[in-house]
């Protein structure tokens, strides 16, 4: 298919800008169908603004539950061989906690 450049309106901040030709064949390889809304100016500002950004644009959820912040880690014995593992969920008394190593014997099957 030949694509020619077009020139599109911001719904953000009315300015035109150009949907080149080249940035239209990049979208119908990625699969898009809609063309853009907003100019790179407004595109990038929202990309930036939005939690959970970092799936915007590329087919993710865009789901705001996530965070670029650091996990809070809590440090654990491991209940198989017992050495030092830092763990992502604070341990519960009576609950075995493992280290990676020991995790992935146990279950095998689990991907993480």
């Amino acid at each position: 298919m030949s694509y020619t450049d077009k020139q599109i309106t911001c719904s953000d901040c009315g300015t035109a800008f150009t949907f080149s030709a080249g940035e239209q064949e990049s979208f119908a390889s990625r699969g898009y169908t809609n063309e853009p809304k907003r100019c790179p100016i407004c595109r990038a500002a929202r990309k930036q603004n939005t939690p959970g950004s970092s799936s915007y644009g590329s087919g993710g959820s865009g789901n705001s539950n996530y965070s670029s912040a650091p996990r809070q880690m809590f440090s654990v014995k491991c209940a198989t061989c017992g050495k030092d593992a830092q763990v992502p969920f604070e341990p519960r008394a009576g609950r075995p906690v493992y280290c990676s190593d020991c995790y992935r014997k146990t279950n095998p099957t689990k991907r993480y």
